[in-house]
């Protein structure tokens, strides 16, 4: 089996600190890719990146499989390691599609140097043998711009391309410059990869990311991963779809750290459900505002409030977005009102049905809450902004 010499890129933090390997998805450069979450990184964790052969500058060798790019993803780490005097040492990994197949394949093969591995809108088979055919049967006969079209309708979700045009146009560019052959051999790569069989096999912690609005990689393939992979946690992100770490990077690198760190599942779902409802301005406030003194406290409102009562199945988020609206101003929490009533138009409440829900409260919760509720109400609304 040979060893493919992969190019890596250092993306940011210190080599004092924890390694973190992180790999790309097909057709993207791992610098643009997992660039932002890197520097969200930075304090936490020495984050370095590999380019897939034929990417971002990038040479090709000979074909390989995925077994053999992980090999070379763990030579690579070697080399970083040794550098730091630490040539046996551990690396964490994190990786988006083909880079969360050869994650997967990691902790497989080499679990003897993986700690921990988050596994990003990828599968343990992704799409079958002819879609692959076909698509480097393209590239070959027509260059990676033939796909530029269909990469922007999978890569994000409807309203990215919009709210950051720049980063979209420069992923598709990125792709423009791909080695033809180089996209082609990653694709012969994924025709013959499958280890759905293997999951059992898993003996490391995986957390899987799933993009809600992911076509190439949807949910179900990362179920498949948390199902079969003893221990491994399943999140699943709104709204997103095969990038995430492009779309959503705070909740990404929210995601990752905590879940390097060893948090408990039910507080990794916790903070990944906190930041799809309250949105990652709040959350982040939130967070630098806390002390010694609430870290406790606030680690528990993530693991039951958010973690176990927001992440059970019996009601969407649009429903609890109502019962807690209720909630609170039967409780006369109106500063934990304002930005749940962003929350709530977040989680699909339109302003109409914000008013209905707050003109009940006035017949069952009494008159004079349900009137301070419409003065927090009028603020949030007026300014239709849901961050």
């Amino acid at each position: 089996m040979s060893v493919p010499a992969l190019r890596t890129v250092h993306l940011a933090g210190s080599p004092d600190r924890p390694l973190l390997v992180v790999g790309p998805s097909l057709g993207t450069r791992v610098e643009r890719l997992w660039g932002e979450v890197a520097t969200l990184l930075a304090e936490d964790f020495h984050v370095v990146g590999w380019e897939l052969p034929g990417h971002g500058g990038a040479p090709l060798g000979e074909r390989f499989t995925i077994a053999e790019l992980a090999r070379g993803v763990r030579a690579a780490a070697d080399r970083v390691l040794s550098r730091r005097s630490a040539p046996d040492g551990r690396f964490a990994y994190a990786g988006d599609s083909v880079g969360g197949a050869v994650g997967l394949q990691l902790v497989l093969d080499h679990a003897d140097r993986v700690d921990r591995a988050a596994l990003v809108a990828t599968g343990a088979r992704i799409g079958d043998a002819g879609l692959w055919r076909d698509r480097a049967a393209l590239v070959r006969g027509s260059g990676t711009t033939a796909l530029l079209a269909a990469a922007a309708q999978r890569w994000w979700a409807p309203g990215f391309a919009e709210r950051a045009p720049d980063i979209a146009t420069a992923l598709l560019d990125d792709l423009s410059a791909v080695d033809a052959e180089g996209y082609a051999q990653v694709c012969d790569a994924l025709r013959d990869f499958d280890v759905r069989d293997r999951l059992r096999e898993v003996r490391r912690p995986l957390l899987a990311i799933a993009g809600a609005a992911d076509r190439t990689t949807p949910v179900a393939s990362l179920r498949e991963i948390a199902g079969g992979a003893p221990g491994a946690r399943l999140v699943e992100l709104d709204g997103i779809a095969h990038l995430p770490p492009v779309e959503a990077p705070r909740a990404i690198a929210s995601l990752v750290r905590d879940f390097l760190a060893g948090a408990g599942a039910r507080h990794v779902a916790g903070m990944a459900n906190r930041r799809a409802v309250l949105g990652d301005a709040h959350v982040d406030r939130a967070i630098a505002a806390g002390s010694s003194l609430t870290a406790d406290f606030q680690d528990l409102i993530t693991r039951y409030a958010w973690g176990e009562i927001w992440d059970r199945p019996g009601l969407s988020r649009r429903d609890r977005s109502i019962a807690v609206l209720t909630a609170l101003v039967a409780g006369r929490h109106f500063d934990e009102l304002e930005f749940h009533l962003r929350a709530a138009l977040r989680n699909g409440l339109s302003r109409d049905e914000i008013i209905e829900v707050l003109l009940q409260t006035a017949i069952y919760v009494g008159v004079p809450a349900a009137n301070t509720a419409f003065g927090v109400a009028a603020r949030v609304l007026d300014t239709r902004d849901p961050a």
